[in-house]
C-alpha cells in the first residue's frame, strides 16, 4: 500500500476531473512515471498562471486527449518537481498532504509541503 508524506496511507487526491498517472483518481507513481506525478495540488488561478507560462498549460481543454482543462479548486496531481519550481516562484499551490505521494520528499521538504497544506475547504 502506497504511503503519503505524513506516512499514512495515501488517500484519493480527484475523481473529477480524474487524476493520477495511472488516472485512478490517486497521486500513485512507478518507475515508468518521470514527472513523478505525486502531488495532490488544489489549483489556484496563480498557479495555473505560473504552469501556462512555465510550459505546461494545464487550463486550456484538450479535447483530443480527453482532458477538460482545470479551474480553480480542481485537485490535480502535479509533478513534484514543477511544485518545487512554483514554490521557488512563490506560486506554489496548497497540497493534500493527505494524498500526497511519499516520493514527493524527495524533492520537497515536509516543512514546506505542511506550510501550504490545504484545510478546511480553504487554501
Amino acid at each position: 500500500m502506497a504511503q503519503n508524506v505524513l506516512g499514512s496511507e495515501l488517500q484519493p487526491c480527484s475523481y473529477d476531473p480524474l487524476t493520477g498517472w495511472f488516472r485512478d483518481g490517486c497521486c500513485n507513481t512507478d518507475s515508468g512515471d518521470f514527472g513523478v506525478h505525486t502531488v495532490c495540488a488544489v489549483m489556484t488561478a496563480e498557479f495555473l498562471e505560473f504552469s501556462k507560462s512555465a510550459g505546461n498549460d494545464l487550463s486550456t481543454p484538450q479535447p483530443a486527449g480527453g482532458f477538460e482543462g482545470l479551474v480553480p479548486g480542481d485537485r490535480w496531481c502535479l509533478c513534484a518537481s514543477r511544485w518545487t519550481e512554483a514554490l521557488e516562484a512563490g506560486s506554489a499551490p496548497p497540497v493534500v498532504l493527505e494524498a500526497t505521494h511519499a516520493r514527493t520528499l524527495e524533492w520537497a521538504s515536509r516543512s514546506d509541503l505542511e506550510a501550504h497544506r490545504f484545510t478546511n475547504g480553504a487554501a
